[in-house]
């Protein structure tokens, strides 16, 4: 009886955790997500979804040392691409939201100036993600380059660890940050104004940030996680992020 027990229990066990999945998504698309779920569990309200949100170096090197997640959102290409190559990944690379930089500050400044702005001797901390593990930060130091203007803002770069703490930094630790524009779409930051307090990064001066979707091995049994995986390359999917400041391939 004790042994029957124990496996009634192992068997609950499985099938009150088997609606749940884990989802491994790059900062930048924290202020759309909750919506993305709102969204999807209209169809789906019976499956759980749970979300890490942090820079797509750090879920892959997370990935790669056995986390649970089913699917890989990131914030570029090349992530997506190497987890397939891989063998973590079951599903080719698609690109689910391409996205954008912008201007960032607490305080005023001519917007119009451009990347030259963060050269300027009253702006002392520019803050921008990590570029080895943050993809938005790749593309803000490439824009800087682009512009021969790398060398007299490096000094004053403060690294943030993701991209969403590089929302915080702009306005609180630095003078200035570069962000991804879909943040200053968010309720959250409705007191920021563009022309203002932000303003877009010349498109012209970075690769276009694609952003990558796949499915991972531990999803590859998962119906829910091949429902979401459908859900975010769906119709719906693509006006919420829209919304958000994403640009649609």
């Amino acid at each position: 009886m004790k042994k029957w027990l124990g496996v009634l229990s192992l068997v609950l066990g499985i099938s009150l955790q088997a609606g749940t999945i884990n989802l491994a998504v790059a900062a930048n698309v924290t202020y759309a997500m909750d919506e993305l779920v709102a969204k999807f569990n209209e169809t789906n309200p019976n499956t759980k979804i749970e979300t890490t949100l942090s820079s797509s170096g750090k879920l892959v090197a997370q990935i790669k040392n056995g986390a649970p997640y089913v699917i890989l959102m990131a914030a570029n290409m090349a992530y997506p691409e190497a987890m397939y190559k891989e063998g973590f990944a079951v599903t080719e690379p698609k690109i689910y939201a391409r996205g954008a930089l912008a201007f960032l500050s607490a305080k005023t400044h001519n917007y119009a100036e451009g990347l030259s702005l963060l050269a300027k001797d009253n702006i002392r901390k520019v803050a921008i993600a990590n570029p080895k593990t943050a993809p938005y930060g790749t593309a803000a130091v490439e824009a800087m380059k682009k512009s021969n203007l790398y060398e007299a803002i490096e000094p004053k770069l403060v690294y943030a660890e993701s991209i969403s703490q590089t929302v915080t930094y702009s306005v609180t630790a630095a003078d200035i940050g570069i962000v991804n524009a879909s943040a200053l779409y968010s309720s959250k930051m409705t007191d920021y104004k563009r022309g203002v307090h932000w303003e877009m990064v010349d498109k012209s001066l970075y690769t276009p940030i694609d952003q990558g979707i796949v499915l991972l091995k531990k999803g590859e049994e998962s119906a829910e996680a091949r429902a979401f995986y459908d859900f975010m390359l769906s119709e719906d999917a693509r006006k919420i992020m829209e919304r958000y400041g994403y640009l649609l391939p």
